[in-house]
């Protein structure tokens, strides 16, 4: 069964950097285990393992070392409220 489209027609939805951390930080705001996060951000566990402590030194996301969950920080929730502020700009 071929696929359908060309190459550059397959891949042009692939997501940015940006959107992927948005995709974190929305996950995370009611705290989540990075397992939680791969499957909700539609990321896999080493790209997780690059973004989140990226993320933790940027003070956009916080790791409750004991539990093991994430919370998206006060920072993280303003980047993400300008995020959306500049993607509608966009549209």
């Amino acid at each position: 069964m071929p696929v359908k489209g060309g190459f550059k027609e397959r891949f042009k939805e692939r997501r940015g950097r940006l959107e992927i951390i948005a995709d974190i930080l929305s996950v995370a705001m009611e705290e989540a285990k990075k397992t939680e996060i791969v499957y909700k951000a539609n990321l896999n566990f080493k790209r997780a393992g690059k973004y989140l402590p990226y993320l933790e030194e940027k003070g956009l996301i916080e790791n409750g070392n004991m539990s093991g969950e994430y919370k998206t920080t006060e920072k993280g929730r303003e980047f993400l409220r300008d995020y959306q502020k500049m993607r509608e700009q966009l549209a």
